[in-house]
């Protein structure tokens, strides 16, 4: 990146708040289920507080993007980081059925959001992008994933500590330490945002009637894309549920393997997937958006049923760490293209569409998986996931390829 292109501020602090967050949400990706397990909760139990978490933060998402672009991101953002403290304080102190399953369906426990402010995050991502050209978009939120993922690589190593005293299936008492990293890590965001100042509010635009034709005109069209995105991304939520948020918990039902074993392996995922992240930034800029989402995702749903029929662990941790990378490290790319699809002014309101259109399918994913988790059926999570993921990419190819930010051309 050059001098002229180099990040702000502003820009410096809203990644740097990402990675401090990662830390919690990859010790807690990892154990966050075990400890669920511990506890003696069943699936369905476990994938019903899942969803509590993604329905709520789908909601409060939808509500969030439109607002922060009137009133501006930093007290939306300053706000979620209380809530985290608060619900990590709770989890800290208690292991009460009713306390756990608030303060995870408030803090989004165990989803893995690789730093990203949970409901709160497209206006993270508004704010992030008024803060850069739109053709260095691609890079510069692959840059702001990979630091995410990084910072989960740090955190999964830390889900070790509760198995490091015993045979690898630890107490469940001893899991609770893991949410005074969650505790500790909003506090220093809180810092870090506290200082940042607000520059993005869009001003009132006063036009004439021809602008404000043209405005109408640009609306309509942009109302057409979002509501394409919506629709994708529809398929692309239900398929990443069905198998996504409960993974660490898959291992321990297959392999019979506990912290112990899974915190490295998905450590190892989160750095790889950091990696993939910085080369879709610059396969972004060279190929495209598209592109850079398309192929890597369309190699990492081949490898998806031979991990489900790994004989061993390993194996299946193999394609596991090969297929982080590959599917999760386009999230950045794909950020950016749903902020580009709107002028400056809905930017939020973009950010919000795209990640609840996501958010609320997958929600429905840990129950359907849980409950063919409890009937002893560790398969067809994975089938169903295969199909959706596929319907998605080819539509994603044909539908935003016109549509490329990182193409001068694009419509």
């Amino acid at each position: 990146m050059s001098g002229a292109q180099a990040l702000s501020t502003t820009a410096r602090r809203l990644i740097g708040a990402r990675a401090l967050r990662s830390l919690g949400q990859g010790a807690l990706v990892v154990d966050f289920a075990l400890y669920l397990h511990a506890l003696r909760w069943t699936p369905v139990a476990i994938g019903a507080v899942f969803m509590g978490g993604l329905v709520l933060g789908g909601v409060l998402t939808l509500l969030l993007g439109p607002l922060s672009d009137r009133w501006g991101r930093r007290r939306f953002l300053l706000a979620y980081e209380v809530s985290q403290m608060l619900a990590a304080l709770v989890a800290l102190l208690s292991s009460h059925p009713a306390l756990i399953a608030a303060a995870a369906i408030i803090g989004g426990f165990g989803r893995g959001a690789n730093g990203s402010a949970g409901p709160f995050a497209p206006v993270e991502q508004s704010w992030l992008a008024g803060e850069i050209a739109p053709d260095m978009r691609g890079s510069v939120f692959s840059l702001n994933t990979a630091l995410g993922f990084f910072g989960m690589a740090l955190g999964a190593l830390g889900a070790m500590l509760p198995g490091l005293t015993d045979d690898g299936h630890p107490p469940a008492a001893e899991y609770r330490v893991l949410f005074l990293i969650v505790l500790l890590g909003s506090l220093a965001c809180f810092g870090l945002l506290w200082g940042v100042k607000d520059r993005s509010r869009i001003a009132p635009e006063i036009v004439g009637d021809g602008a404000s034709l043209e405005k109408k005109a640009r609306r309509v069209r942009e109302n057409g894309l979002l509501l394409r995105l919506v629709g994708v991304n529809a398929i692309n939520g239900l398929g990443i549920g069905l198998i996504g948020p409960l993974m660490a918990y898959w291992f321990e039902l297959r392999f019979s393997v506990g912290p112990s074993a899974i915190a490295p392996m998905m450590s190892l995922a989160f750095v790889v997937t950091g990696l993939a992240s910085l080369l879709a930034g610059r396969l972004s800029r060279r190929f495209g958006v598209v592109d850079a989402v398309v192929w890597p995702r369309l190699v990492g749903l081949l490898l998806l049923i031979p991990m489900a029929l790994s004989p061993s662990f390993y194996w299946a941790g193999f394609f596991y760490v090969l297929r982080s990378g590959l599917n999760r490290g386009t999230v950045g790319a794909r950020q950016a293209l749903g902020v580009s699809l709107v002028g400056a002014d809905r930017s939020g309101l973009a950010a919000s569409l795209n990640t609840v259109s996501m958010m609320l399918p997958l929600a429905v994913g840990p129950v359907v998986a849980g409950a063919f988790f409890q009937a002893g059926w560790l398969l067809p999570p994975f089938v169903l996931a295969a199909g959706l993921q596929g319907v998605y990419l080819y539509l994603y190819h044909r539908l935003f390829r016109a549509h490329d930010p990182g193409h001068r051309d694009a419509i």
